[in-house]
């Protein structure tokens, strides 16, 4: 027994010892790959190109971004798709530091704009505290002194939307003197910050207040077609960058009588950032310094397929078809996504209000394409209206979806049960290829 029991603790020290080892040999295998990124920061300016255009240059090669609003999306497959940078919001997500995020951009080729978090006034932030503002500013430092070098950096996006409502101007003191920390610290990278929208009271101050900003950035939806008519307006001539745009906005939209806003089709959507792209964005080859198209990820705004490109199972949408077309010189992705038009629930359009009875049988029909011929299933689902609405894309909870309602789908046309409960809803459609990508659809019902 004894000569037995030291065999078994022989093994158990050998395995142990195997183990720990083999957790050496991981822990310096990532070590060593983290090593191989140095830490040696690119030199990034904004400065014209030989035609006198507005351009950034990455270690003196021009460098016009092609990017997307990313803060827990896909990182390889916006590499993948051909995008060369992304925008954050802010340097800490909660799910990963902001070294990580720029370590994963540099694996994948990519720049990263950094966002800074910087308090909002509708949040209970007071700017003429100078004590809180200042506290600020040096937590800000801080930040910037850890990603400052990072190879993968491109720029720093001081706040996001702090003219949203808002009334104290002081917010834009505070901006510019982050901006001079920053170029105090940090020789090598721009700064900015991010407006909704652009208009001559904000342009009038900032250009008077604000000389340490580099550029101006701009966030616009639906409107965004109207760009250059609102830059002039607001009386803007110097370089900027378009940090938000994409699916037109739920404050944009038409909204049934129970005020729940019509979400375009993810076709329509594809469509209209096509335009706005071409129309907009692209037209101006002298001051656009680039975009990041909103979202490259998935969230609730609204209805959780809203702004996002992905639906929540990581299916890819049509307009990354388009943002691909762009960012490869105008060809398309070898496998595209579904597409999907005249969705009606019982014969009739979200514009129409649709009123039915609980517990009733009801049928929405669609019709579905696609370009590469994959065989289509649909992915189904019905819940009540949010109820839970914020501003400027805070966090807003998803609603729960209903169970049970689900009756059959034959050639374009779904059939489920009314809810029992008298109320708003959605019914969504998913329209799936097989091969990751998805179209969706959602109309709004009213039970009465």
């Amino acid at each position: 027994m004894v000569q037995m029991k030291n065999i078994h603790l022989l093994l158990v020290g050998v395995l142990f010892v195997f183990t720990m080892n083999a957790c050496t040999l991981t822990s310096e295998a990532g070590e060593q790959e983290l090593a191989k990124i140095p830490q040696t920061p690119k030199k990034v300016e904004l400065k014209n190109n030989a035609a006198g255009h507005y351009r950034l240059f990455v270690d003196g090669e021009e460098f016009f971004i092609e990017g997307a609003g990313l803060e827990f999306g896909d990182v390889a497959a916006l590499a993948a798709h051909g995008a060369n940078s992304f925008r954050t919001w802010r340097t800490e997500n909660g799910e990963k530091s902001g070294k990580e995020v720029l370590d994963e951009a540099y694996r994948n080729g990519l720049m990263v704009f950094m966002g800074i978090e910087v308090g909002r006034e509708r949040h209970g932030f007071n700017y003429d505290d100078s004590l809180q503002v200042n506290k600020q500013k040096d937590e800000i430092r801080e930040q910037i002194m850890q990603l400052k070098d990072h190879p993968a950096l491109l720029g720093w996006g001081i706040g996001n939307e702090l003219n949203l409502h808002y009334t104290n101007k002081k917010v834009w003191n505070a901006v510019n003197d982050i901006a001079v920390m920053i170029h105090e610290v940090d020789g090598n990278h721009p700064a900015t910050t991010m407006l909704a929208g652009i208009g001559k009271p904000e342009v009038e101050y900032i250009t008077a207040n604000c000389p340490d900003l580099d550029f101006l950035s701009i966030q616009m939806y639906g409107d965004i077609i109207n760009l250059q008519q609102r830059i002039a307006e607001a009386g803007y001539d110097g370089p900027y960058m378009i940090t938000e745009w994409g699916a037109t906005g739920h404050w944009e939209v038409n909204s049934t009588e129970w005020n729940a806003p019509i979400e375009q089709f993810s076709t329509e959507k594809a469509a209209g950032i096509k335009e706005r792209y071409e129309k907009a964005i692209a037209i101006d080859t002298t001051r656009c310094i680039g975009s990041f198209v909103f979202l490259w990820g998935q969230k609730q705004e609204r209805t959780p397929t809203w702004y996002g490109l992905f639906t929540e199972n990581n299916e890819q949408t049509e307009p990354i078809d388009v943002m691909h077309y762009f960012w490869n010189d105008k060809q398309w992705p070898a496998n595209r996504a579904p597409q999907i038009a005249d969705v009606l629930l019982e014969g009739k359009r979200a514009a129409q209000n649709i009123h039915v009875n609980a517990d009733k049988e009801l049928t929405i029909s669609y019709k579905s394409t696609d370009a590469d011929g994959d065989p289509l299933n649909i992915r189904f689902e019905v819940m009540k209206e949010a109820t839970d609405l914020k501003d400027g894309g805070d966090k807003e909870d998803r609603p729960t979806p209903i169970d049970g309602l689900f009756v059959s789908e034959v050639s374009g046309k779904v059939v489920f049960k009314s809810p029992t409960e008298s109320g708003a809803y959605r019914a969504f459609v998913y329209v799936l290829d097989g091969n990751n990508h998805a179209a969706t659809a959602n109309i709004p019902f009213y039970v009465d």
